[in-house]
């Protein structure tokens, strides 16, 4: 198997370091792990191209290259230069440090890397170690990712329909690994992306000692709970969450009672 691995953490991430253990693995002997990674950290980007100005790349090493750009740029430049000879078989991007459960999954570059191998008509799933007290003092804090990961995305690749979805929209995977050492992970659980019901992101300001005002945009408190059937609450409870998602962001039960009213 031929993998491309991304994420929004930058190349010199130790998630990325994961992310090519578990791909090595996965690829097998035969098989060929490729990283085009951000140069620079690119957390919180989401879905971003870099639409308006050139994205510099360079090659690091043997099949490693760091783009200057989001992970989706990332995607584009490994699929339509460093590797058009040969495209991947499986795009995967994280691991990230941090969940990208609930709402946080609308801000992550991370889910944007595999979008838009999604968007490219390839397989694509996006991989995030939740962090807790459980697991954050680890030595390897993405334990739970670097044993489980490899069996998780065997099992997809074994049985996920990526071509499901009504719409025509390719599916990507988003997966959570729980805030536990890699012994405590209970199994894994096909869920809903969940909703924290408190606000996630908050500004604080502050002031420069040249006097100008700045904002930090702060996150909130993640061990939230959201309720049965969703990613947070899985992860939660010690486990793996999988989420099945499209590009598409229709609300597809609003549009028939919608249109009754306004097509007139």
């Amino acid at each position: 198997m031929r993998i491309l691995i991304t994420n929004d953490d930058g190349i010199n991430a130790p998630g990325l370091e994961a992310l090519h253990a578990i791909a090595t693995e996965l690829a097998g002997d035969a098989g060929e792990v490729w990283t085009v990674a951000p140069a620079f950290e690119q957390s919180g980007v989401g879905h971003c191209i870099s639409y308006t100005h050139p994205t510099m790349i360079a090659e690091l090493g043997p099949r490693r290259w760091a783009a200057e750009g989001a992970p989706a740029d990332c995607v584009l430049a490994a699929l339509h230069e460093v590797m058009a000879d040969a495209p991947p078989d499986l795009v995967l991007s994280g691991v990230n440090r941090g969940n990208n459960a609930g709402e946080n999954a609308l801000y992550s570059g991370t889910l944007g890397g595999a979008m838009e191998g999604a968007l490219q008509g390839l397989r694509a799933v996006a991989l995030s170690q939740f962090y807790g007290p459980e697991n954050a003092g680890l030595d390897d804090p993405f334990e739970a990712a670097r044993v489980h990961g490899a069996a998780v995305l065997r099992d997809l690749v074994a049985h996920a329909d990526w071509d499901a979805a009504p719409s025509g929209y390719k599916t990507f995977f988003n997966v959570n690994f729980p805030p536990v050492p890699a012994a405590a992970v209970q199994g894994v659980r096909v869920v809903r992306q969940g909703l924290r019901p408190v606000p996630s992101f908050r500004t604080e300001p502050a002031t420069a000692p040249s006097g100008r005002r700045f904002l930090w945009i702060k996150g909130g408190a993640q061990a939230v709970r959201t309720g049965a059937g969703t990613d947070v609450e899985a992860n939660l409870d010690g486990h793996v969450s999988v989420t099945p998602m499209t590009a598409d962001l229709t609300a597809h039960d609003q549009i028939g009672a919608l249109a009754a009213a306004l097509e007139r």
